[in-house]
């Protein structure tokens, strides 16, 4: 049996180490939160007391953690220099493609596989099983990531060598960040000229301006499949994590002397938003700083 060390258990990381073991993994899990450990342990992990008792003898480590800085501390105090050569190490958390690529480095001269592979799909399908991984590193190691991954998604791609992960999900997530607020102001702008909310998502649905954003998580309630916008913008993906996440792009873009004028708007919104007490809200409801409706 496969030996899981599964540290950080928040919203995401919660469901994703009970889904690793009620596939058969044996899952030593660790956090801060005597809770999060508590609901873990009752979903069939066992509890280990800190990251480094929880890594001693993993087969393989899983950390989702909520920066850089604590992927790096638990690689560099409990991982590095302690497991043996080969063993594996998977970053599920968003962090900056710096550190992942540096990690990625320090694992290797360590003698350690290290792949960086953050997710997509949010809280639900965290605890359903069908999250989507995009994973940064070696073949090597994107092949014996895999039937980890499998267990706790619907879908694991290799997006590259190491850090390679992390870029796609900041790039993915600032094009949905921007064309959520787009897709806002269309709504809130048809309203305003006169078109049912409905109406208008029947056409463009089925017109040119469909996208992601409008057909499956659409930022009016009642129309469109369930959303969180139907449960008063409760759940789902939290403003505050777009805002992370949208942070972490455009700290990437000057790095790179890249021009992304709309990630860049769509940060600015979503900076002001969350400066008004919404930063627990779904990202969706950013419709609301639009204007009455």
């Amino acid at each position: 049996m496969t030996t899981v060390a599964f540290i950080g258990l928040g919203n995401m990381g919660g469901g994703m180490a009970a889904n690793l073991a009620a596939k058969g993994f044996a899952v030593r899990a660790f956090d801060l939160s005597a809770d999060a450990l508590d609901k873990a342990v009752k979903a069939g992990c066992i509890a280990a007391a800190s990251a480094a008792e929880a890594v001693a003898g993993a087969d393989v480590v899983v950390t989702m953690l909520p920066a850089g800085t604590h992927v790096a501390g638990v690689y560099r105090d409990s991982a590095f220099g302690a497991l043996p050569k080969g063993t594996l190490l998977i970053d599920c958390s968003t962090i900056d493609v710096a550190t992942a690529k540096a990690l990625g480095a320090e694992a290797e001269v360590a003698g350690l596989l290290a792949v960086d592979a953050p997710v997509s799909g949010g809280i639900a399908a965290a605890n359903a099983g069908t999250l989507t991984f995009m994973v940064g590193g070696t073949d090597e190691g994107f092949a014996r990531a895999k039937p980890v991954l499998e267990a706790m998604g619907k879908a694991v791609i290799h997006a590259g060598a190491s850090g390679a992960g992390q870029t796609a999900k900041i790039c993915n997530n600032m094009l949905l960040g921007a064309s959520m607020v787009a897709t806002a102001e269309a709504f809130v702008l048809a309203q305003k000229l006169g078109l049912d909310p409905q109406r208008f998502y029947d056409i463009a649905s089925v017109s040119s301006g469909q996208n992601w954003a409008m057909t499956s998580y659409c930022p009016l309630p009642s129309v469109g499949p369930d959303s969180p916008a139907d449960r008063d913008y409760r759940g789902g993906f939290a403003v505050a994590l777009m805002l992370k996440d949208l942070r972490l792009a455009a700290e990437a873009a000057e790095g790179a002397d890249a021009q992304t004028p709309m990630g860049a708007k769509a940060l600015e919104l979503y900076e002001a938003f969350a400066a008004q007490g919404q930063g627990e809200m779904d990202f969706s409801a950013i419709i609301r700083s639009l204007g009455p409706r």
